[in-house]
């Protein structure tokens, strides 16, 4: 996998967790926040940690961020913050700018002024907590958009010893199957001819209208 250079702005919990994880994953990564005490914990961690505040356009300017790949906006609290940060690494010409929202009307902000994704991290595993307490099946859960999700589900007991061919689950409930776990194995794409096992991982998508039929069976 080619290496790629991510600048995190913003190094609390989720942006120091970006970090960490983008450089053990082999990639370059600065990472950059006001704090003196949270640039200390992470210069272990990444290529570079710089104490800066984003709210000094210059900074971000001189720290050389046109050259990287991807910026990701991380910052917690300080709306004005993020919402220049992420005004200045698109007007600096960055590929990819994902950047992380508190509110709605913040991630509409951000959208409007050029960040590629918005993401809002405490929303969405707030969501993927409540699927997985709804049924002990559901295992995971991913919103793609608000019309499409990806289910992790393990097999409800009567698909056990049936073939996709015979569950038919494209046309009972909508979804279709993208992979299935079997112990240490998965198999992607599997064909109509695969017989589900007791304890089998379906990873399926559908529309989330779909999805919640299938919530609703696995949690009856």
């Amino acid at each position: 996998m080619k290496m790629k250079s991510f600048a995190v702005i913003g190094c609390g919990r989720f942006g120091a967790a970006v970090a960490r994880t983008l450089y053990s994953l082999g990639n370059e990564v600065l990472a950059i926040d006001i704090s003196e005490e949270r640039i200390n914990e992470i210069s272990d961690e990444v290529t570079h940690a710089v104490q800066a505040d984003v709210m000094d356009e210059t900074v971000l300017k001189d720290l050389g961020l046109r050259n990287f790949d991807v910026a990701v906006v991380a910052i917690g609290s300080d709306i004005e913050a993020s919402i220049m940060a992420t005004l200045v690494v698109k007007e600096l010409g960055i590929k990819r700018v994902i950047a992380k929202a508190l509110s709605d009307i913040h991630g509409k902000v951000l959208t409007k002024i050029g960040a590629d994704k918005v993401i809002f991290p405490e929303r969405d595993m707030g969501i993927r907590v409540a699927h997985n307490l709804a049924s002990t099946n559901i295992l995971d859960f991913i919103e793609l958009s608000p019309d499409y999700s990806i289910l992790e589900i393990t097999a409800l007991k009567e698909w056990e010893e049936k073939s996709l061919g015979q569950l038919r689950l494209s046309t009972k409930y909508g979804i279709n199957v993208m992979a299935i776990k079997r112990g240490n194995s998965i198999s992607v794409s599997p064909n109509g001819e695969v017989v589900i096992e007791k304890d089998d991982i379906l990873v399926v998508i559908g529309s989330t209208n779909d999805i919640k039929r299938v919530e609703q069976k696995a949690g009856e």
